[in-house]
Parts: C-alpha cells; structure tokens; sequence
C-alpha cells in the first residue's frame, strides 16, 4: 500500500503516512482489482463501503430500461465514489460503478466505522468527516456541471458549454480531455456519430482541431 500517495488523497488530507497506516484496519479497508469493463457495484445494491481508485479508472454510468447509456463521471486515482450510497446504507444505487481501465485497483473503506469513533483512531476521526464532507460537496458540484453542460438543447451548444469548461480548468487553450468519442458522446447525452459529425463541422468552421481527446480551441476562426 502506497500511504504516502494516500496522505496526498482528499479524504486523508492532514493525516501523515504512518498515522493512516494505522487508521486503515480500523476503518474496515479492503483492496480488489478490476479488468476493463467489470462491473465494480450494480445499480439496485446496496453498499456500506465507498472506494477510492488507487490505481485506473472508474466511470459511473446510468442505462435505462430503453437501453440509453450515460456517464455520469470519470473517477480518477486519488477520488471516491459510492460515498452517498454508503452512508444512506438502505438506498439502492441508481448507477452502475464499472472499471474502465485495462486494470482498476480500488482500495474499499466502510463507511459506518469511519463516521463511529473509536479508541484507536478517535483523534483523526473528526478530521476524517470534515473531509468526506468535503468530497460530497465536491462531487454535488461535479454533477452540477454536468447538468449546466447539458442544457443546451444543440450538440454544438453541449460542445462548446463543455470545451470551455476544460479549457478554464487547464488555464490553455490547448488541453486533452478524459473521455474518448463515445464516453464523450454518453456524458453530453448525445449521439455519438452526431457528435463526431458537429465537431466535424466545427473543425471546418475554424473553432477547434482536435486529435483523439486532444483539442485547440481558437480564438478567432475567422484568422484560423
């Protein structure tokens, strides 16, 4: 276990190496890996434990029973999922938490120990919940964004909502983004090869130029 990489983790923050390594075993801490595509938690079970993605990447998706497909986030090494879930242990997941790396290591911590005190690591506890409140109020502002992203009733206007978001975020107007095409296409809510064909004509028009999920926005088209 890399407790170092650990104490740089939201949840943790504050917490030195050696202070975490002896908190783990009290908050229940169980490590498992997954292949591309394994579903990690279904939609409709319950869960106690959140996880923190150690190593890959986690996406949370949503399929209706029509079958359209959603994502709804992109979990990277050092982020949590399932914390919601977790501490409203009764209320079945409307998500599906699936791996979408070739290998997704997730280090599971239960949740009901962390937010009970106890005489091993009672000093660390009150820490430990200011900052998952911390990650929810974080993750509530994720899922605003994407609402804000998916407004517009156009792909164009869900494009250019979300690319300037990300160029914002990278302070350039040259960043790549952490979706492919399609996963790209599920978390605006649109059809892939409408997608593909906007951002066709966007080139064309001297907006962006984009390679795989590396974009250039430009400024002023009519000088590109």
């Amino acid at each position: 276990m890399d407790y170092q990489f650990l104490s740089q983790t939201m949840l943790f923050s504050g917490e030195s190496p050696e202070e975490i390594k002896e908190m783990l075993s009290c908050l229940g801490a169980v490590t498992r890996s997954y292949g591309k595509g394994e579903i990690i938690y279904h939609a409709g079970e319950c869960v106690h434990s959140m996880g923190l993605v150690l190593s890959g990447n986690v996406q949370i998706e949503s399929d209706d029973v029509w079958g359209n497909h959603s994502v709804l986030d992109d979990i990277t090494p050092g982020f949590f999922f399932a914390e919601t879930y977790a501490s409203l242990s009764k209320e079945p997941l409307m998500v599906n938490v699936v791996s979408a790396a070739a290998k997704t290591e997730v280090l599971f911590l239960n949740i009901g120990r962390l937010l009970t005190t106890c005489t091993n690591s009672c000093t660390h506890h009150n820490r430990l919940i200011h900052n998952l409140f911390f990650i929810s109020a974080r993750k509530n502002l994720l899922l605003s964004r994407r609402i804000f992203h998916t407004t517009p009733k156009s792909i164009r206007g869900r494009l250019l909502s979300y690319l300037s978001a990300q160029s914002a975020a990278a302070n350039s107007l040259d960043f790549t983004i952490p979706f492919n095409r399609q996963q790209l296409a599920d978390y605006l809510n649109v059809d892939r090869s409408a997608l593909s064909a906007e951002l066709s004509k966007m080139q064309r028009e001297g907006l962006l130029t984009t390679e795989r999920n590396h974009f250039t926005l430009c400024e002023d088209p009519l000088e590109s």
